[in-house]
């Protein structure tokens, strides 16, 4: 008995540097996302409101096409990766436990983020641009209210672990029997988002603000892909997806990515900024279209990434294990890094097309090396446990 109790605690312990590694590519190029999208016309990011130079027309459509459909499923990845490793999270520290580590690493960051630091960043990016704003103007009269930069990505997920910590509190031994989870499983999940995320955007559009920007018109995807996680964990993925769901996976989402251009130059789309308003919400079918490209390529699109940072991903080393480290560290302060270069570059006479590609690149680097000497700091300070030698990071994106 104390043996098997000792092998399932080795296993428990297992890193999983392929899940490692793949959030920090995602991470990576949510920053670098994060700065392109500061010199489009259609926006996305702050820096887009007091941008000196924007993209052409045809840069944009081009991007757009290129690096536009990621921003569909990205952050469904995450939701997915925090879905596989959650359960056995709570199992293993108990829900009372689990629910405050999530309050602390989660929402504290949002809760600094949304008063001070995001909307300080807002501020000083504004001065340089010119603008005779306040900080207290910035934080309590920019839309939408206690705006947090892209931490609204940890609210959403932690107010997601509390209510399915909240779950097992009230059923801890109830685990519903299921079957393994199939195709005919994703396709179900594919359904259930499309229609969803349809019904939600008749009140809230995408890309529309709440207070506290909580993305409430993504929320079926992000809820979706959290428990499609979960169930995928309980079908044995943890540790490896298996080999004909990945190739299927793989077939539909690259289908997809290669159609979604081609489909969108034949309903007319030329301008992203102009012609994307029917899409976005309200009774139409191209809403229904969007939500239902969306919904495959998140479904379809996490399962593959998954499977592919397995096979292509799993290898260790200094390296890896640095950029591992700095990941959710960058992550967090991405925000305050992309404003201050962005704004460092207005001294620089040049176009969107050069400007962002350098802010992105700089900025990566910078958020990822002050994330890794933050990261370190608060290990050894003793305020987050390390273990066998990891990254001190939220468990939900990190380890097993």
């Amino acid at each position: 008995m104390l043996s098997r109790v000792a092998d399932i605690e080795e296993r428990r312990s297992v890193r999983l540097p392929h899940l490692d590694n793949l959030r920090t590519v995602l991470v990576g190029w949510v920053i670098g996302g994060h700065a392109l999208l500061g010199y489009s016309a259609i926006g996305g990011w702050a820096y887009d409101e007091i941008n000196e130079v924007t993209f052409a027309p045809v840069t944009e459509l081009v991007l757009a096409a290129i690096l536009g459909p990621s921003g569909l499923f990205v952050i469904g990845v995450f939701f997915f990766v925090a879905g596989l490793l959650t359960e056995q999270s709570v199992d293993r520290h108990g829900w009372r436990r689990y629910a405050s580590d999530r309050v602390v690493r989660l929402g504290l960051p949002w809760l600094v983020s949304a008063l001070l630091v995001w909307p300080a960043s807002v501020w000083l990016a504004a001065l340089a641009a010119g603008r005779d704003v306040t900080f207290w103007y910035v934080l309590t009269h920019r839309d939408p209210l206690l705006d947090s930069g892209s931490l609204w990505f940890a609210l959403v997920l932690m107010l997601f672990s509390l209510v399915f910590a909240l779950s097992r509190a009230l059923v801890p031994d109830r685990r519903p029997r299921t079957r393994p989870l199939d195709v005919a499983g994703l396709t179900a999940a594919v359904v259930l988002i499309a229609v969803t995320s349809f019904a939600v955007r008749l009140w809230f559009p995408a890309r529309s603000g709440q207070v506290g920007d909580l993305h409430l018109w993504q929320w079926p995807q992000c809820a979706g892909m959290f428990a499609l996680g979960v169930a995928a964990a309980r079908s044995g993925w943890l540790g490896h997806v298996p080999d004909a769901l990945r190739r299927t996976c793989r077939r539909v989402t690259l289908s997809t990515l290669a159609l979604l251009p081609v489909l969108a130059l034949t309903a007319g789309i030329r301008d992203v900024s102009r012609d994307a308003a029917p899409y976005l919400g309200d009774w139409r079918w191209e809403a229904l279209a969007f939500a239902g490209i969306e919904a495959v390529l998140v479904v379809a699109g996490s399962v593959w990434l998954v499977g592919l940072a397995e096979r292509a991903l799993s290898a260790g080393g200094a390296h890896a294990t640095r950029w591992a480290r700095g990941a959710f560290g960058a992550f967090v302060i991405q925000g305050p890094v992309l404003m201050a270069v962005a704004s460092a570059g207005r001294l620089l006479d040049a176009p969107a097309e050069i400007k962002a590609p350098l802010v992105a690149a700089l900025s990566i680097t910078l958020c990822f090396w002050i994330g890794g000497h933050l990261t370190s700091l608060v290990s050894a300070s003793g305020t987050v446990p390390r273990r066998g030698g990891g990254p001190s990071l939220p468990e939900q994106a990190t380890t097993r």
